[in-house]
């Protein structure tokens, strides 16, 4: 069996070229910057996918999600915990689901602070399937999308699901195009924007609803179709929105001694005066962080 002596492998060694100094600088700062490529994909899917997923508390696509991320959702929170707030230089919102409150914040400062009122975390077993809707406060990063003025409350379908439960009635879908017939004759039909009660000799008339007081067919709720004006609530979200996207936001209510309770659908609530407030100081793309 031959060897090789370490002065003949020296030898070698000094024959192979040695990569240049700003060469070896260049592979370190590509690494560096795939390395932070990957952290801020990882971030981004994570607040993309909680923001979208929390709202139907869809957890097995949220599951799917934390794996396509290639990482658990309690280690991804971990992580923009320690890092993310820090990194903010303009002003962003902080919501404590636990403490019940919220703080409008550049860096350490405290610009404005308020309480809130946070998801009950109550289920409803949706009727016809197996799914079943839990209403939390979503965690992690979001934005303010977009500011509102007096907005109005379009329920979603679990809503009247909750209201039927509540009061012992059946549930029913309208759609633009078939009526609901009553054994009088008469029915229930939409009519430009408005659902209305069509009676036997074709006089009609607009039906009222609102939150509590939805229309109620031959012993069921109606759920009336989207872009109705059945369908819109006025008052309930307050005076104010910020929408953070999914159906979720920081807004208003007609109901301000609910605020510092665990009782909404997942949004944050605020007393009016509180969100008019804050509603003047934040500017769209601000960042939210629940936690």
């Amino acid at each position: 069996m031959s060897t090789v002596s370490l002065s003949t492998m020296r030898r070698s060694a000094r024959g192979i070229p040695r990569a240049p100094l700003p060469l070896l600088l260049l592979l370190g700062v590509a690494l560096a910057h795939a390395g932070w490529l990957a952290y801020d994909t990882i971030r981004l899917r994570f607040s993309r996918d909680v923001a979208r997923l929390v709202f139907n508390d869809n957890l097995e696509a949220l599951e799917r999600a934390q794996l396509e991320a290639g990482t658990g959702v309690d280690s991804l929170r971990s992580l923009l915990a320690a890092t993310t707030p820090a990194e903010e230089t303009g002003p962003y919102i902080v919501v404590s689901i636990a403490d019940r409150r919220l703080w409008y914040k550049q860096g350490d400062t405290v610009l404005f602070e308020a309480p809130v009122a946070t998801g009950s975390g109550k289920t409803l077993a949706v009727r016809g399937s197996e799914k079943v809707l839990r209403f939390e406060t979503p965690r992690g990063r979001l934005v303010v999308q977009r500011r509102d003025s007096a907005p109005a409350w379009v329920p979603p379908d679990w809503h009247y699901q909750e209201q039927a439960n509540k009061r012992g009635l059946g549930l029913v879908q309208l759609s633009r195009s078939e009526p609901l017939r009553s054994k009088n004759g008469s029915l229930v039909t939409v009519s430009g924007n408005d659902v209305v009660m069509r009676n036997a000799d074709g006089s009609e008339r607009a039906l009222t609803a609102e939150d509590g007081r939805e229309i109620v067919f031959d012993g069921k709720i109606v759920i009336p179709p989207f872009g109705t004006n059945q369908r819109k609530y006025p008052d309930v979200l307050g005076t104010h929105r910020l929408y953070l996207g999914d159906g979720y936001a920081l807004h208003g209510t007609n109901n301000p001694a609910s605020v510092g309770q665990a009782v909404s659908h997942g949004c944050v609530r605020l007393r009016n005066e509180d969100i008019a407030a804050l509603y003047e100081k934040v500017t769209v793309g601000t960042p939210v962080y629940i936690y």
